[in-house]
């Protein structure tokens, strides 16, 4: 049959073992996951690692997963689906980097596979809520190797960043709770505040981020995007906010109080980007 869809591939991230685990400890279904979706025919050098979100207590790995990653499958983009491990102080001997050694291990992946996954030259993230803060971690944090706690001795820079609703800050007058004290909690050092406050880790370096939040949203407010938004542009960083009056919280691919499409605008955007100048 010609133009079927080719279905997902579940790829083993960590061949050799998981890193960050506590010996003898069982981690239930707190596994990492990643799942490729190569498209029919590929239209685009550009892939999407697609991050979900869940305040750091679930992954939402549908509605912010598999569902945009065949949305991009279908338009011919290669794109990944990262169910991460959470942050579990009894599971990992340090909660507060499981997610991103996930985020940097998939990173990774892409880039040393990128011939074969369809000859992808650029990677961007998108990250949703909580996967928001991740990938806007993993846009902050690039020049540490979290897997090895030393200096990034390879590219582990997305090329640009998707920020849906995005947890950007730990800043209690802003931040969600609930993945603040998953993450860095019980109990918040005034370092490790600051070091995933990630509007406060921005330099001209940070990838060009294309932010969506609405303006209504309780549950984690739009000040956290509009301070992302801010400091990238005073860093010299391309930015844009993709703004709806309406939607709340956890809206996915469409927010149905609102016919403005987002993910099609991101789309005009990345494509004008001009990529490959970092």
């Amino acid at each position: 049959m010609s133009g079927i869809v080719i279905a997902q591939e579940k790829i083993e991230l960590y061949p050799g073992g998981v890193i960050n685990h506590k010996a003898g400890i069982e981690l239930g279904e707190n596994v990492t996951e990643f799942y490729s979706y190569q498209p029919a025919k590929v239209s685009s050098d550009i892939a999407f690692l697609i991050i979900p979100g869940g305040g750091y207590g679930k992954v939402a790995i549908q509605h912010e997963g598999h569902d945009v990653a065949k949305r991009l499958q279908d338009l011919g983009y290669a794109s990944f689906v990262l169910r991460y491990r959470l942050p579990k102080a009894d599971q990992q001997e340090d909660k507060r980097i499981a997610p991103i050694q996930d985020a940097q291990s998939a990173l990774a992946y892409i880039r040393a596979h990128a011939e074969e996954l369809g000859n992808i030259r650029y990677v961007g993230v998108i990250g949703f809520s909580a996967g928001g803060h991740l990938a806007s971690t993993l846009s902050t944090h690039f020049m540490t190797d979290y897997r090895t706690g030393a200096p990034a001795k390879m590219n582990l820079r997305p090329d640009f960043s998707i920020l849906a609703y995005p947890v950007i800050s730990m800043d209690d007058k802003i931040t969600h709770m609930g993945s603040k004290k998953n993450l860095i909690g019980p109990d918040f050092l005034e370092d490790d505040v600051r070091r995933f406050s990630n509007e406060l880790n921005i330099n001209s370096h940070t990838p060009p981020a294309f932010l969506i939040h609405a303006a209504d949203d309780k549950a984690v407010p739009i000040a956290n995007s509009e301070r992302y938004l801010n400091k990238l542009k005073s860093s010299g960083v391309a930015a844009a906010l993709f703004r709806y009056e309406t939607g709340g919280h956890g809206f996915g691919l469409n927010n149905k109080t609102d016919n403005h499409n987002w993910f099609n605008a991101m789309l005009v955007w990345v494509n004008d980007l001009p990529l490959g100048e970092y």
